[in-house]
């Protein structure tokens, strides 16, 4: 309860700084205390305009967050002021096609479908759909993105106003194309127009047809040739959330086509671009799986958390720990790490969720406590490096604590969100069973069954009939067999060594990254497959303690 209730603070603080110093500019700068939009000066800096298009972008993408960690009152408040303050109308910005879908489309979305279902008990009695109307909007100014292209692959940049720009690139990255069926898919069923699901799912097809003879797919490719222009493939970033949008589109709309696409893909992950080890989910040639780099980076952090929703508890737990150690090692995980020579080759963190979407989904499926004192470390870590007088600011160096001015809006609608959900056991949300999805930019994304056809419908129910873990034997017989659920502490004195601070595992994760305190066990060639026998004694001495007499043992 109090993480819970500092979590609302820490949230406060960022929130009300935003109001109060930036509004209706997209983002705080948290070292000036002003706010920031699009860089007018300097068309080309994409670092920037890429993300911030002048359509008050952090009030946009935090809609839903307001919703479950406000007031209703505040949610309510902050949904009259989008309406009130955001249009694309006069706007000559030119975005990322995937970044302002994620953030903007995805937020527009999500609040409209908080505000209209009773199931959320956020519904706003005067709300007429203004929401998605916005939406609808910004889908069409950016359905540009896919015209004149031969593959059906989307232009990664539109300029909202022109559409795209006659000297706009036609190399776009993985993920940027095929991370838009969630968002598309639901606008399309809210508004009957079928155009946005169908140029995004052949969007993701067209990639997904491109794949290499081992089911791999590249980082970049050129939408108009269809030709592969950088040929590594990961779990991190450019490709990242392709991965995501394959399984969560199962979820949400339940065809089997995404799930058939996705077990594939993840087939050839676990065969070709994870460590012999496990742990790693490393760059290799999409042609032939051999190694291209040494490092990681902190976007495939998000990779753990996909594994938990597809049932793969053990490979989650495993890749979780490593990223844990790069984060206890720094206080904060940096956004590349050289696994072979133990070392950060790219410093700064700007305050990512990743790595807390995955400890929560962790902590959802586990309910071990030791997700919980992760997640108490990130808040510590985050209000005593991050947190300055006018909101928090991302860190330049995770090795000096050097900050810079940038709160990017998944501060507060993604990292800040995730926290808040692990430590609310009790939140609705938390207790949902139905199609829901969090998207990539961690919207909540519901689907009424009144929007599913009956196809879909009937997959769904199949689904919740069958309850069942999606099996994994097919994997070669050189890999550790499936994870089975221990029993986890579940009462405050409970000894029990199952949790994961007792596992093997948790060692062999410290050693990988050069943050280990104690001797590394022994491992098979292939990782951990059988824990080493615990010892058959064991003795136990206990102090003073709240509840036992001095006498007591």
């Amino acid at each position: 309860m109090k993480t819970k209730l500092g979590l609302i603070e820490l949230f406060a603080h960022g929130w009300t700084h935003y109001l109060n110093h930036a509004f209706p500019e997209d983002e705080l700068d948290p070292l000036e205390c002003k706010g920031r939009g699009s860089d007018k000066l300097n068309p080309g800096n994409i670092n920037i305009n890429d993300v911030l298009g002048d359509f008050a972008l952090t009030m946009v993408d935090t809609l839903d967050t307001i919703a479950l960690m406000g007031t209703q009152q505040e949610f309510e408040d902050t949904v009259k002021q989008v309406i009130e303050s955001v249009s694309f109308n006069h706007n000559n910005n030119r975005v990322q096609v995937f970044e302002t879908n994620i953030r903007v489309l995805g937020g527009l979305l999500s609040a409209h479908l908080l505000a209209t279902d009773p199931t959320f008990n956020h519904t706003i009695p005067t709300y007429q759909g203004e929401l998605l109307t916005l939406a609808k909007d910004l889908a069409d100014r950016l359905l540009d993105a896919f015209n004149n292209s031969s593959t059906g692959i989307p232009f990664p940049r539109v300029n909202l106003k022109r559409g795209v720009l006659p000297t706009e690139t036609t190399e776009t990255c993985t993920a940027g194309a095929g991370s838009l069926i969630l968002e598309f898919g639901v606008l399309s069923r809210l508004s009957g127009d079928y155009t946005y699901e169908t140029v995004a799912k052949r969007a993701l097809q067209a990639v997904w047809d491109r794949r290499s003879s081992i089911d791999l797919m590249g980082n970049v490719i050129d939408l108009q040739t269809g030709q592969w222009i950088h040929i590594a493939s990961s779990t991190g970033a450019g490709i990242d959330s392709i991965f995501e949008y394959m399984l969560k589109a199962f979820v949400l709309f339940g065809e089997e086509e995404y799930k058939i696409m996705f077990e594939k893909a993840y087939q050839a992950i676990l065969l070709h671009v994870r460590d012999p080890s496990a742990y790693l989910y490393r760059n290799v040639h999409m042609g032939t799986g051999e190694l291209m780099s040494h490092w990681i980076d902190s976007l495939g952090a998000f990779f753990p958390g996909l594994q938990v929703l597809y049932g793969d508890l053990d490979a989650a737990i495993k890749g979780h720990l490593v990223y844990f150690n790069i984060w206890r090692k720094y206080g904060a995980l940096p956004e590349r790490f050289n696994f072979f020579q133990k070392r950060v080759e790219l410093p700064n963190y700007p305050l990512r969720p990743e790595f807390i979407e995955s400890t929560y989904y962790l902590y959802q499926a586990t309910k071990d406590p030791f997700y919980l004192e992760v997640g108490e470390m990130i808040v510590e870590d985050l209000n005593r490096r991050t947190r300055v007088p006018c909101g928090f600011a991302a860190m330049a160096d995770v090795r000096t604590g050097q900050l810079e001015g940038r709160m990017e809006s998944f501060m507060l609608s993604e990292s800040l969100k995730y926290l808040y959900l692990l430590f609310d056991a009790d939140h609705p949300i938390n207790r949902l069973d139905s199609n829901f999805v969090f998207t990539t930019e961690g919207h909540i994304l519901p689907l009424p069954k009144a929007y599913l056809n009956t196809q879909q419908k009937s997959s769904l129910l199949r689904n919740e009939q069958q309850k069942k873990s999606i099996s994994l034997r097919y994997i070669e017989d050189n890999k550790c067999p499936n994870y089975q659920t221990k029993r986890y502490i579940s009462r405050p004195g409970d000894i029990d060594g199952t949790s994961i601070p007792y596992q093997p595992q948790t060692d062999y994760a410290s050693e990988i990254v050069g943050h280990n305190t104690s001797a590394v066990l022994a491992i098979i060639q292939n990782g951990y497959c059988e824990p080493p026998a615990l010892p058959k004694k064991v003795s136990l001495s206990f102090g003073p303690y709240f509840g036992f007499g001095k006498n007591d043992q």
